[in-house]
This record gives C-alpha cells, sequence and structure tokens, in this order.
C-alpha cells in the first residue's frame, strides 16, 4: 500500500497509480542506462539510450500532474518494477557472448515495457472516469509512445538480434 496516500477516494486512487508510474520512470530510466551500457548490438544500444532519453520526459509529465493535485511523486516505490529490473540483472549474469545477451536485453526491455503499457492504459482509464481530459490525453501519449518503442524492440528482434544469438 502506497505510504504517502490513503486511497480512500477513486481520485486517490488514481493519484496512488500515478505515484507508482513515477517509480516505474525512475527505475526504468538507471535500468535502461545499465543496459545500454551492456548492449553490443548498436541498434539497441541506441534505441535503448532514445528510450532513457524519453522516460525522463514521460516522467516529468507525471510530475507535472502530481504537483497539479498537491501529490507528492516521490510517495511509493513501484515494487514490481524493482523485481523486474532485478530479474533483467539476474539474468544478464547468466547470459554468456555478445549475441545472447544482446538477445537477453532486448527480451528484458520488452517486459519493462509491458508493465509500463498496462500501467498507463490503467491510469488513462482512471483519468477518463475522473473527467480529467487533459490528464488522459497526456497519459494515453505517453502509452502510444511505450507502444512505439516495443514496436520497435519487436523489429529489432526479429530482423537482427535473435537471429544473431540463434546463429552464435
Amino acid at each position: 500500500m502506497n505510504e504517502g496516500l490513503s486511497p480512500n477516494t477513486f481520485k486517490d486512487m488514481y493519484l496512488a497509480e500515478l505515484q507508482e508510474l513515477v517509480s516505474v520512470e525512475s527505475q526504468l530510466a538507471d535500468a535502461l542506462l545499465r543496459m545500454a551500457g551492456a548492449a553490443t548490438h548498436p541498434a539497441l544500444k541506441d534505441l535503448l539510450i532514445h528510450h532513457r532519453a524519453e522516460t525522463e520526459i514521460q516522467k516529468q509529465r507525471l510530475v507535472t500532474i502530481l504537483q497539479k493535485h498537491g501529490a507528492d511523486p516521490a510517495a511509493h516505490t513501484d515494487q514490481a518494477m524493482q523485481a523486474l529490473v532485478k530479474e533483467t540483472r539476474k539474468m544478464l549474469g547468466m547470459l554468456t557472448g555478445d549475441d545472447l545477451r544482446d538477445a537477453g536485453l532486448l527480451a528484458s526491455a520488452q517486459k519493462l515495457e509491458h508493465y509500463e503499457i498496462a500501467a498507463y492504459g490503467t491510469a488513462a482509464a482512471l483519468a477518463g472516469q475522473l473527467d480529467l481530459r487533459d490528464e488522459q490525453k497526456m497519459l494515453h501519449r505517453t502509452l502510444d509512445e511505450e507502444k512505439q518503442i516495443d514496436t520497435l524492440l519487436t523489429q529489432l528482434a526479429k530482423r537482427e538480434v535473435n537471429p544473431d544469438a540463434l546463429a552464435a
């Protein structure tokens, strides 16, 4: 349960979701930096670095919304994202060889993206039910960005990274 906000209303639940997303984006930004450092495939490295920059912008959008409502952006740590990031580190330690490690990084990046897609979809739906249309549009914009990065990761996996790992 969120330590900084007691969800007594639907709006409180919405704000708690946004606080979780701030934590998700913060953890993801750190993880993407480490993942880009471990990647050897140039397109994968570039995509991870690009998404890290995008992640910082997405986090700032969330902070702006939370501040508008007087809610503390740092009130919650998302434990599910912590677990996903921990699994990524564990998996990287198990994989040997650059091509296989790159395929594992890509697979992990997609798991992280899918978690974000689910979280942003939920937050956008809640904003809509609260008739917070500007916030809903902002959350949908980020959701679309997350879906786009997922599509790019899938294309890179299918066309280059996974075939390289398979051939290694």
